[in-house]
């Protein structure tokens, strides 16, 4: 089989990508997912989609999707359930509402309608919540959050009716390299003939990158959620709300909540069984902003895994020794409510032309020198 590009991952990223390519005219695109799309991380994300970080870069990315979810129904094409119920930060130390005013600032000079509230008013927007401690709030009413299954539905079908081709169950095996150029890809299904690759792999991206002697400095690392039972009287709409301190956050889905938090004793692998080791952290963080949640059953949940860099910020790019390996990847988190904006970068990047926003700070040589960029919310 031949290829003039080959996507390697099916999730929210390959298929954005896969779909931008194909309906930019691109003949011989082939993505291949070692499992069903979806599969990886996207099927286990929140489902979160916002502007709200504190750099252009991700700021313009997180926009950029936005706009592209909520037109989703026309391009490509596909009801994915878009819910604008806004993002809430609830901040409780001094030097995190100076952050976030610097953001806010930023973010309205972008032209994101973010902006920062007092401890009553995030009481009024999300009336679960309780307000001790809290020194304020940022909040942007364009935030909220979809179905991340449908995304990559409607990726998938639209990349397919562009003429792309997608292989489900292909594992990718090798990358064959020659004097720095990219000359197949060796799958589980056969080998693909292909001057260039795509690197969408998510928490499988170093291992990938490694295949073709790239260093793609992505870990894996397990993230839980849980959902509750049918919770009477509901206050509508609850949007996404975090507790920036200690990471804990929810937002409805369906008659209930779904609740998450970061685990900080959390270590790096591909571990995917649910662990209770966590909740208690997360029980305490719920007595502490939201109590009356401690009274509600969870019927549920499941754990999937963030593709985690040094420095919580992603890698797109070109490699810099491998000609046409590119890469998307190291979301630490923010890949499916980037996808979007990043399918269009990628689609750019290949093509020679100059994307809408510069990602030269997210190349992956940024790690040669001092060049970590700042941790972002890490949310």
């Amino acid at each position: 089989m031949e290829a003039e590009v080959v996507v390697i991952g099916g999730g929210v990223m390959g298929t954005s990508i896969a779909f931008h390519l194909a309906e930019a005219g691109v003949r011989g695109v082939v993505l291949v997912e070692r499992d069903e799309l979806g599969s990886g991380s996207t099927c286990k994300a929140a489902g979160g989609v916002r502007a709200q970080f504190s750099d252009e870069v991700n700021i313009r990315l997180g926009a950029r999707s936005l706009e592209a979810f909520g037109r989703f129904g026309e391009r490509p094409g596909q009801e994915i359930d878009l819910r604008r119920v806004g993002y809430l930060f609830l901040l409780s130390r001094p030097e995190d509402v100076a952050s976030f005013e610097a953001g806010v600032a930023l973010q309205n000079e972008l032209g994101v309608p973010s902006r920062m509230v007092s401890a009553a008013e995030a009481r009024r927007l999300s009336p679960l919540i309780d307000t001790g401690g809290l020194l304020g709030a940022a909040f942007s009413p364009d935030d909220g959050h979809c179905t991340p299954e449908s995304v990559v539905l409607g990726y998938a079908t639209g990349a397919r009716r562009h003429g792309a081709t997608i292989r489900t169950h292909c594992e990718v095996l090798g990358i064959e390299t020659d004097g720095g150029e990219v000359t197949a890809v060796a799958t589980s299904r056969g080998r693909i003939a292909t001057s260039a690759v795509v690197c969408a792999a998510g928490p499988w991206s170093a291992a990938v990158g490694r295949m073709a002697g790239v260093d793609l400095p992505v870990e894996p690392l397990r993230r839980q959620i849980v959902f509750t039972e049918p919770i009477p009287g509901l206050p509508r709409p609850v949007p996404m709300t975090i507790d920036f301190t200690t990471t804990f956050y929810f937002h409805g889905e369906g008659e209930g909540l779904m609740l998450g938090m970061s685990d900080p004793d959390e270590e790096p692998g591909f571990a995917l069984d649910r662990s209770d080791a966590w909740l208690p952290r997360l029980t305490a963080a719920i007595a502490s902003r939201a109590p009356s949640l401690l009274d509600v059953g969870l019927t549920g949940g499941w754990a999937g895994l963030y593709e985690v860099t040094p420095d919580h910020n992603a890698l797109i790019g070109e490699d810099a020794s491998v000609s046409r390996f590119l890469y998307a990847t190291g979301f630490s988190g923010h890949g499916f409510l980037q996808g979007p904006a990043v399918g269009e970068v990628v689609r750019d990047l290949y093509l020679g032309r100059e994307p809408f926003v510069d990602v030269g700070p997210l190349h992956a040589t940024r790690y040669s020198g001092d060049g970590h960029r700042p941790e972002l919310n890490r949310v």
